[in-house]
């Protein structure tokens, strides 16, 4: 049974992961063509149609409240540097940002691959760990599920020092959404074994 669960697990993982990095990278990528195209669009605009361009951004500072005055003064600020103009205006017209050329969608990828494999891996862990000291598949399965929660903490304390949250409240949001995802998984599991009529 525990080979059996190791197997099929690490096998899942890794494909997984693989399936999960590779959309990442293909999402980045994706997102980072869409923002140099519409930057090349709004550059000819602005080169062919500047002073259309320039009365639109201001139209755009005013719908936001800006004064008319200081619109005016910051559009003729940003005229003079047509690169700076180019990707104000994808921002404030289109809602773009323009395109990072230090961002590499393949880093993105590998991150979200390693990341999957580290933290889906926790649940496995449990099962290698106790193999010298029981059988019990139940002990096994206690444990995974122990392991997966302190993964979950961690995830979620990592999550709260990145962006900045309340690390109580990010970790306990990160646990309860893991929670539902297993438990529906496990139920999800145990219906179709009783429709399969697979037996123990």
């Amino acid at each position: 049974m525990s080979v059996d669960v190791l197997v099929l697990g690490f096998s899942n993982l890794v494909a997984d992961g693989i399936s999960m990095g590779f959309g990442d990278f293909v999402s980045s990528s994706t997102e980072k063509d869409v923002a140099a195209k519409e930057r090349a669009v709004t550059a000819w605009d602005v080169t062919n149609h500047g002073g259309n361009e320039q009365e639109e951004l201001l139209r755009q500072y005013q719908a936001l409240g800006m004064d008319i005055s200081d619109a005016t003064t910051v559009v003729n600020i940003f005229a003079k540097y047509k690169d700076i103009f180019v990707d104000e205006k994808m921002m404030a017209h289109k809602g773009i940002l323009p395109p990072d050329e230090a961002d590499k969608p393949w880093k993105n990828g590998l991150v979200t691959f390693v990341a999957f494999l580290v933290f889906g891996s926790a649940p496995l862990l449990s099962f290698i760990i106790l193999i010298p000291f029981t059988n019990n598949d139940s002990i096994k399965f206690v444990g995974a599920c122990i392991l997966s929660a302190l993964a979950l903490v961690l995830l979620g304390m990592a999550k709260a020092k990145i962006a900045g949250q309340n690390y109580g409240f990010s970790t306990a949001i990160t646990l309860f959404t893991g929670a539902i995802a297993a438990a529906a998984a496990y139920t999800l599991g145990s219906v179709l074994k009783n429709v399969a009529g697979v037996q123990d």
